[in-house]
């Protein structure tokens, strides 16, 4: 790599030739502030936050764009520039809501934190206020154009990372705004309800829609059976909700503290991920031997499914008809466990922490209403839930692990493996090529299709079987697969599709995070928790055989057919 020699606030370094200035401080120690600047995103030097002096240079250039070369020197402190990034927070504060004791993302806003950084205590100008109404008619996202500050990151993350390309700009200087096309409400264009927007707003302007006084409601009404589930990637990210670093893997500590918050019932979310496997690994195999639509998708991912409903309705009989995770585990709740624990399921109200914006709209579906009621009553995000327990006053840190209740609460590796992309291919070859060859595998670990790659392809031997298979992540990628199956290119037999960049670990309910590497450390969290278990494969889960043995009777039989699976269909928005 052709390296460049800089100097830095006099501090001469080697840097990349194709570095920027801001890259390059970075490198060295150096922070320079930035608001529409994100690291996973292209750069667009629009806020001019991270301006800096470069000699020779006419004027203050941003140094998120301007590139580095052989014996420039920069200057990163001087009163021009502390006074320049001081004069653009002040304007951007000028014109911004004054709520932030109230606001979602208080104490978690760059733009209170900069403000804060940049020693501003009070704004020298008086600006005209947005006055815009808010777009909340969608379950999952709340859209608040008062708070943004014209950076973009949710037009790029939406057109970069996931190609859906819902937002754009409209009109000119003070009536700029970010919109949907024709102005409508994300319920009313193509939107997925991925949440990927509100993980790089870098204010209040675009967040989940809070369900968290709904479920403080039910929790407090005595005539309530309040059960909850919690998905395998909340155990390893709800820790940064809490100030813990990334990767923490707290689920012993959450399961106590939604006992401590009132919940009657707390069960494992990866107990119906070992059932999805072995209804979706049956689907697989039926599909396999007797000439069914192949390739066969995975259905887990709420945002996925909206996407190809969307975008590509023509290829849905490739999707599996399994419900999610999720929707499996409402529809058992009101149904095998109401009869268990004789009680009458209107009684129950059943609510499941997520790392996913879309599940909100998932909930909601027509089709999840296989009990006869809603099957999921509510869904909250980790920062949800994160929420909750700080206004519980709970010491997350302090408190003792506790377990899971039984037996919805009884799960393997496999199932919590779901959490990160690859995991759900993995899970399913774990138990598809034990069934096929009626042999125990000498190894379980299918490290081919793990990994933060985009798309991910291997060749796996089940007993006489090539089993071709590919992984997906983003939406854009999973776009890239479709084309492929469209042109008659795709030669596989199993897909496995996950919305959000690393799967659920990066899902859009997840803690905001800029720590370097947060997606890498939860998806190694979550493999530590599997090596951990004491069972690794879904067919092994006690629990579940037992649900088959004495209610279900087998995997794709009549009543799986009416609680587990579901048909998918198209969807008429612009």
């Amino acid at each position: 790599m052709e390296m460049v020699t800089i100097t830095i606030d006099g501090q001469q370094v080697q840097v990349p030739k194709t570095s920027t200035v801001l890259e390059a401080a970075r490198s060295v120690g150096v922070n320079i502030p930035t608001l529409c600047y994100h690291p996973e995103l292209r750069p667009e030097g629009a806020c001019r936050v991270c301006v800096v002096e470069v000699k020779g240079a006419r004027s203050l250039v941003a140094s998120c764009i301007y590139p580095v070369n052989e014996g420039m020197e920069v200057k990163t402190n001087t009163p021009d520039v502390r006074e320049a990034r001081k004069t653009v927070v002040e304007l951007l504060l000028a014109n911004h809501p004054q709520e932030c004791l109230s606001c979602q993302r208080n104490l978690n806003c760059e733009l209170q934190t900069m403000a804060s950084d940049l020693g501003i205590r009070e704004i020298p100008y008086q600006g005209a206020k947005k006055n815009h109404p808010l777009d909340a008619g969608n379950p999952s996202l709340v859209r608040d154009q008062n708070k943004c500050i014209l950076c973009g990151r949710c037009i790029r993350a939406c057109s970069e990372v996931q190609g859906v390309h819902v937002y754009s700009f409209a009109n000119r200087g003070f009536d700029t705004t970010v919109v949907p096309a024709f102005g409508q409400g994300l319920h009313e264009v193509a939107c997925t309800f991925c949440g990927q927007c509100s993980s790089v707003c870098p204010t209040g302007a675009i967040v989940e829609k809070d369900d968290t006084a709904a479920v403080w409601k039910a929790l407090s009404d005595p005539t309530k059976h309040v059960v909850v589930q919690t998905a395998p990637a909340t155990r390893v990210a709800l820790g940064e909700a809490l100030g813990m670093k990334p990767g923490s893997i707290v689920t012993g500590k959450m399961v106590a503290a939604l006992r401590h918050l009132g919940f009657d019932r707390v069960f494992d979310t990866d107990f119906t991920a070992d059932l999805t496997i072995l209804e979706e690994g049956n689907e697989f195999l039926e599909r396999l031997q007797h000439g069914g639509v192949l390739p066969m998708i995975t259905s887990c991912s709420p945002g996925w499914v909206n996407f190809i409903e969307l975008k590509y309705p023509e290829l849905l009989p490739h999707l599996s008809t399994a419900k999610s995770p999720q929707q499996m585990f409402g529809a058992l709740v009101k149904t095998y466990y109401a009869e268990k624990a004789g009680i009458d399921a209107k009684d129950i109200v059943s609510v499941s922490i997520m790392p996913c914006t879309a599940k909100k709209a998932e909930a909601v579906r027509e089709e999840m209403k296989s009990s006869g009621y809603q099957d999921v009553d509510y869904v909250l995000t980790t920062r949800e839930l994160g929420r909750m327990i700080r206004e519980a006053g709970i010491d997350f840190d302090g408190i003792e692990k506790e377990e899971y209740d039984a037996p919805l609460g009884i799960a393997t590796g496999a199932g919590v493996i779901f959490g990160a992309t690859g995991g759900v291919m993995e899970a399913a070859l774990r138990t598809v090529a034990e069934v096929v060859t009626g042999k125990e595998l000498p190894s379980i670990e299918f490290t081919s299709v793990r990994g933060l790659t985009g798309i991910k392809e291997a060749v796996i031997p089940v007993g006489d079987l090539k089993v071709k298979v590919a992984v997906a992540h983003t939406l854009a990628n999973a776009r890239i697969m479709l084309e492929k199956i469209k042109a008659g290119e795709a030669d596989y037999h199993f897909i496995e599709v996950m919305a959000c960049p690393g799967g659920c670990i990066g899902g859009g309910g997840q803690p905001i995070s800029t720590c370097e590497g947060f997606r890498q450390k939860r998806i190694d969290a979550i493999y530590e928790c599997d090596q951990g278990s004491a069972l690794r494969k879904s067919h092994d889960n006690p629990a579940v055989k037992e649900l088959y043995d004495t209610w279900l009777i087998k995997p794709l039989g009549e009543k799986s057919h009416h609680l587990l699976h579901t048909h998918y269909h198209p969807q008429n928005r612009i």
